[in-house]
């Protein structure tokens, strides 16, 4: 072959696992490599020190270096984020890799393209390959002032690489854009493919038909978001197409492990991935609303559409503004006890004179439809679908519903038939984060009622063997549950059994 090829598995695979991948999956990821006509392997990043814990393969310590170049027969890799390192920063970063790595690439924002060459030029200097990874391809066009730059790259940059960030490139962009390259400089070009719309392969191929000096890929297409061209893939396309000869026994040997990791962790292409990549829309946001549980599909699509559209996305309501008032409030969640113990607590709400209720999910709702004191539902995330779904005919008499403040990230659909009583938070403040979480819309709810006193049900937590989603959501809620506490020393009780530590457990056969 008269191009290379470079696997990123160890670098792009971080974001699920935090950098911190099992040791014998790793040699044997390297083993296996060692029988393959793959070129590079990328195995992590250097950094300059942050708050948060990214794993070993984010700072990529020299012991790391050490082990995997006595494994791996291969050319090993390292990238740098152009945006958090300078020039200065490269003796103390790259000098303990002198001997272990081959290659040092820059993952590059175009608009900082003119500061990277002073970065790059360093990196030079200790002796490395220099790779610049340029990102966000499918925009270059608007990025007049990067595409006059392109040709300072001669003498410094080993590879330039097309990067396909928001995978929505096709194979005509790939040529397109190629040429551009091309004509302005003599550097070797690379390509670096996101599978959003499942063209990271034809994109590929076409990147080398076209001439490119090395591609990139992962095993599974492990990596963020949508993930990556499937090293796998790739090397059985070429297998045919190239006569590589291909020991399929080790490429097995490093595909079976990873197929099992993602089992758990589902990195790859999906609806809202699709739609980010056909807009050229980061995948930061999607990622994150993909995993949470109340998100409806329709609304990251819409979300997602608007925001190509460069429009707002929701409708500006009236803010909340109760004049009655309420000593205490009794927020209801969607866990099993709500419905389990729906008798009791029924009997539990007749009891208090003073007291109004908050339904946070709509999955308990019906229990309650014939309690008549004020009922309000909040409508976060996908919670207007879930709630029309539960009733057939909603009365509105003593409901409300209530939304996030505007302008809302997602937008929130409202059942026809509660328009009229739909209002808006003016603010959420009593938590600094999580202000789109139907926990926090309920609490900031009931302070706004003036409550004094609050109960929770159906706030069960999880148990037995834990998903990543209820974990996060889990934490998330121990989080909100505890700034309440703090926002005015209020001490919020659980009348169903719950595991959330910040909740009081009280019985609420106890208080009937």
């Amino acid at each position: 072959m008269d191009f290379k090829i470079l696997d990123c598995t160890l670098r792009d695979g971080g974001y699920y696992t935090n950098w911190d991948f099992d040791k014998a999956l790793v040699k044997e990821y390297f083993n296996a490599f060692n029988n393959l006509p793959v070129d590079y392997l990328e195995i992590g990043y250097r950094s300059n020190p942050m708050k948060s814990y990214l794993g070993e393969y984010f700072y990529c310590p020299q012991y790391v270096l050490e082990e995997s170049k006595e494994i791996s027969s291969k050319k090993l890799v390292i990238i740098l984020n152009e945006k958090d390192v300078r020039a200065e920063h490269v003796p103390n970063l790259l000098e303990p890799c002198v001997g272990f790595i081959s290659m040092v690439r820059i993952a590059i924002d175009p608009k900082n393209f003119k500061r990277a060459l002073d970065l790059a030029a360093a990196v030079k200097k200790l002796g490395f390959e220099v790779g610049f990874n340029v990102m966000y391809m499918s925009n270059w066009e608007n990025e007049k002032e990067f595409l006059g730059q392109i040709k300072e790259v001669n003498g410094i940059a080993d590879y330039f690489y097309m990067v396909d960030s928001f995978g929505g490139v096709y194979p005509e962009d790939v040529r397109k854009t190629f040429d551009i390259v091309r004509s302005q400089t003599d550097t070797k070009i690379g390509f670096h493919g996101h599978n959003n719309l499942q063209l990271a392969l034809i994109n590929t191929l076409t990147a080398i038909d076209c001439g490119v000096s090395i591609v990139d890929a992962t095993v599974t297409g492990m990596g963020r978001g949508a993930g990556n061209l499937q090293t796998e893939l790739l090397l059985t396309a070429l297998n045919g197409k190239e006569q590589l000869d291909l020991d399929f026994n080790a490429l097995s040997k490093v595909v079976d492990p990873f197929e099992a990791m993602q089992k758990e962790y589902g990195w790859g292409t999906n609806l809202p991935y699709m739609v980010s990549g056909a807009n050229s829309l980061p995948q930061k946001e999607v990622m994150s609303w993909v995993t949470k549980r109340f998100y409806s599909l329709n609304s990251i699509i819409r979300a997602l559409s608007n925001q190509s559209k460069g429009i707002e996305d929701n409708i500006d309501l009236k803010n909340l503004e109760e004049e009655k008032r309420y000593k205490s409030a009794l927020i209801i969640g969607g866990g099993p006890s709500g419905k389990k113990h729906a008798k009791a607590i029924n009997e539990f709400i007749e009891k208090q004179e003073d007291i109004c209720l908050i339904h946070s999910s709509s999955k308990n709702s019906q229990e309650f439809k014939d309690i008549h004191t004020l009922q309000i539902h909040c409508l976060a995330g996908n919670e207007g679908h879930r709630l029309e779904d539960s009733y057939s005919d909603m009365n509105i008499k003593d409901k409300l519903v209530v939304l996030p403040p505007y302008p809302r990230t997602m937008g929130t659909y409202i059942p026809s038939s509660l328009e009229n009583v739909a209002f808006q938070l003016q603010e959420i403040s009593f938590t600094d984060k999580f202000h789109e979480s139907v926990t926090s819309l309920a609490i900031e709810t009931a302070l706004k009622l003036g409550v004094e006193k609050f109960y929770f049900a159906g706030y069960d937590g999880y148990s037995g063997e834990i998903k990543a989603q209820e974990l996060e959501l889990f934490n998330e809620n121990e989080y909100i549950f505890e700034r309440l506490r703090k926002k005015g020393n209020y001490t919020p009780v659980s009348i169903t059994p719950t595991l959330y530590e910040s909740l009081n457990p009280q019985s609420v056969f106890a208080l009937i």
